[in-house]
């Protein structure tokens, strides 16, 4: 067996986005705005899409602003016709997506005996089917064009450690635990890499009213390990490993970022 003497790099040169392009899904708030921020800041021209464009407005002028470069395209991620004409869009603005941040979701809090088939079919479509068509057109895309690419899937914790009134939510994001094996394994043979990241509780903008109240706090001390809130930034070092080269043998992996919540 010969052994490839190769260059040591650098963190930075290891981690390094420049000239790549990265579509976010669900970009307008929360994990998905982090992530932007993230990749844009690490050289990436960014793509950022989801419903509220006028949100998205105002997260491309921040990163032009810091000196990134961003462009934003409206898109309903259960609305399959419209999964391609975002996809042309990134391509017109930045060139071949190679980095697919598969963010979009919901969730809704009900008993499963008193959830209606449209509130399931609501977390479902959006949590895992749309997880599917977005990285299905993003994979076409990529063998397509011969060079490959990176998805990453925003799976949870709670794939792995359930709780009551979010049965819904659970069940769609072990799909995408186990959706991300498959697109890693199908993906494969054409340099397409696929992982998840599964966070536990990170404060967002969405929770952090309910964290802030005593029953929130005693949840927090009661079940993270690590007994405190994860930050947006906790996940960072993750989003670069899957999204970059320093991550070039990884693929189909699953990766746990919640302060030992399922511990």
């Amino acid at each position: 067996m010969v052994i490839k003497n190769t260059a040591m790099k650098s963190a930075n040169a290891l981690f390094d986005l420049t000239g790549r392009t990265a579509l976010v899904t669900g970009a307008s708030s929360g994990l998905g705005w982090r992530f932007a921020e993230v990749l844009a800041a690490n050289g990436a021209n960014v793509v950022l899409a989801a419903r509220r464009v006028e949100r998205l407005e105002s997260l491309k002028a921040a990163i032009e602003q810091s000196g990134g470069r961003a462009a934003c395209v409206a898109l309903d991620v259960t609305d399959q016709s419209a999964i391609p004409a975002a996809f042309d869009a990134a391509e017109a603005a930045f060139g071949p997506v190679d980095i697919l941040i598969n963010n979009a979701g919901l969730a809704v809090e009900a008993m499963l005996m008193d959830m209606s088939a449209e509130d399931w079919r609501k977390v479902l479509g959006t949590d895992l089917d749309g997880v599917f068509f977005v990285g299905q057109e993003a994979a076409r895309r990529m063998s397509a064009n011969g060079n490959g690419g990176s998805i990453v899937n925003i799976a949870s914790a709670i794939a792995f450690k359930v709780g009551k009134t979010l049965g819904a939510y659970a069940a769609a994001k072990a799909g995408v635990v186990q959706l991300t094996k498959a697109m890693g394994l199908e993906f494969a043979s054409s340099n397409i890499r696929v992982n998840a990241i599964c966070p536990g509780y990170i404060e967002t903008e969405i929770n952090s009213d309910f964290f802030a109240t005593e029953r929130g706090q005693q949840m927090i001390q009661r079940t993270v390990p690590m007994k405190r809130l994860g930050d947006t930034q906790d996940l960072d070092g993750t989003l670069l490993l899957l999204a970059s080269e320093a991550g070039a043998f990884i693929t189909g992996t699953s990766i746990i970022v919640d302060g030992g919540l399922v511990l």
